[in-house]
C-alpha cells in the first residue's frame, strides 16, 4: 500500500478548520458571493390606484396597482436590484379563449411598463410572454378540443411580444414552452425594428407542483382546465432540458431560465456547464411559500434560510435569480 502523501494534504498537518476560524478568514476564502445585483424582483400588477392587495398563499407578497408598482420599482433601484419582472392580474371579464387582451397595447402590463420606465429608465423591465393570465381556460396557449395548438399560439405570442416591447419592455421572457417560439419572437421583434430587445427564454420549465401560489396571484388557478403536462417538461427528464436550451439558444435567446429553482439545481448546473450562457433560475412561489410557512412556525431561521437558498443557486451556476425574496434579501445583504 502506497504511503505517498495526498497532494491535497492530510491530517494533522492539514486542518481545514483553520480557514474557518475567523470572520475575516471565511470572507477571504469564500468561493461564491451573493449580491443584490444577482436578484430580479417579480411584481404582480392589478388595476386601480394606491392598492396593495395581499396574496393569501404568498404571505408578504402583494398585488400592486401601477402607482404602487412604480414605488416598488424605485425601491428595487435603491436597493441595487437591477430588474423587475411584471405579471398581470386582470379582470376575469377581460379573459377569453383566445387571450386577446394580451395584444392590447393599452393593457395593464403595457401601461405598467410605460409608467415604470418613465420613472426608472435605468431599471430593467422583464415581461412574461404567455397567455395564461389572459385566457378563460388558464392555459399558456390556444386551446382546441382539449389540445394546445403550438403553431397557432406562436403567432399570438409574437404579437404579444411586440406590443410589450413597443411599450418599453427591455426583456421579453417567453414562458409558454411552445416549440419554436423563441426564433419566431426574435424574427417578429427584428421586423418591428426592436433588435435591441433581449429574449430571456424559459427554456427548461417543468410541469411542477410548486406553481400553485403564483396561479392564485394571477387568477389562473381556478380557471385551469386540466394540466400543462403536454407542453411543460416532465420532472423526470434532464437530458431533454439540455435539448430545449440548445434549441432556444440556436433560435436567438440571449439568456435562459430554469424553472422551478431549488428542486432543479442539477439542471442549472448542467445548463451552465454545457453552454456557458447567461443562466437564470426562478425561485418559484411554492419555494417561497414553504420557507415562509416554516419560518412562521419557528421551524427555520427565516433570514438564514433566505440567503442560504439563494446561495445554492449561485453555487449551482446561476447568474441571476428571480425571487419573491428579492427586496428582503437585498436588505439583508446590506447588513454589516
Amino acid at each position: 500500500m502506497s504511503t505517498k502523501p495526498s497532494p491535497l494534504g492530510s491530517f494533522p498537518r492539514t486542518r481545514l478548520r483553520r480557514n474557518r476560524r475567523a470572520v475575516w478568514a471565511r470572507a477571504l476564502v469564500a468561493e461564491h458571493r451573493l449580491a443584490a445585483s444577482d436578484l430580479i424582483a417579480p411584481l404582480f400588477v392589478i388595476e386601480g390606484t394606491n392598492i396593495a392587495e395581499d396574496i393569501a398563499s404568498m404571505p408578504g407578497v402583494q398585488r400592486l396597482s401601477i402607482d404602487r408598482a412604480v414605488q416598488a420599482a424605485a425601491e428595487a433601484k435603491r436597493l441595487g436590484i437591477p430588474a423587475v419582472a411584471l405579471f398581470p392580474r386582470i379582470d376575469d371579464k377581460l379573459k377569453g379563449d383566445d387571450g386577446a387582451e394580451a395584444l392590447n397595447p393599452d393593457n395593464l402590463i403595457c401601461r405598467a411598463v410605460r409608467a415604470i420606465k418613465a420613472a426608472q429608465p435605468d431599471l430593467g423591465v422583464i415581461c412574461d410572454v404567455a397567455l395564461d393570465p389572459y385566457t378563460s381556460h388558464g392555459h399558456d396557449g390556444l386551446l382546441h378540443g382539449g389540445a394546445i395548438l403550438n403553431d397557432e399560439t406562436i403567432g399570438v405570442l409574437c404579437r404579444q411580444a411586440v406590443v410589450q416591447a413597443q411599450a418599453g419592455c427591455d426583456v421579453i421572457a417567453p414562458s409558454d414552452m411552445m416549440d419554436g417560439r423563441v426564433g419566431a419572437i426574435r424574427d417578429a421583434l427584428d421586423r418591428a425594428g426592436l433588435t435591441d430587445v433581449q429574449i430571456l427564454s424559459y427554456a427548461a420549465k417543468y410541469a411542477s407542483a410548486f406553481y400553485g401560489p403564483f396561479r392564485d396571484a394571477v387568477g389562473s388557478k381556478k380557471l385551469l382546465a386540466g394540466d400543462k403536462k403536454t407542453y411543460q417538461m416532465d420532472p423526470a427528464n434532464s437530458d431533454e432540458a439540455i435539448r430545449e436550451v440548445a434549441l432556444d439558444i440556436a433560435e436567438g435567446a440571449d439568456m435562459v431560465m430554469v424553472k422551478p429553482g431549488l428542486p432543479y439545481l442539477d439542471i442549472v448546473r448542467r445548463v451552465k456547464e454545457t453552454f456557458a450562457v447567461p443562466t437564470f433560475a426562478y425561485q418559484v412561489s411554492g419555494e417561497y411559500a414553504m420557507i415562509v410557512a416554516a419560518a412562521e412556525r419557528g421551524w427555520l431561521e427565516r433570514d438564514r434560510a433566505i440567503l442560504e437558498s439563494l446561495m445554492a443557486f449561485k453555487r449551482a451556476g446561476a447568474d441571476a435569480m428571480v425571487t419573491y425574496f428579492a427586496f428582503e434579501a437585498a436588505r439583508l445583504l446590506q447588513r454589516p
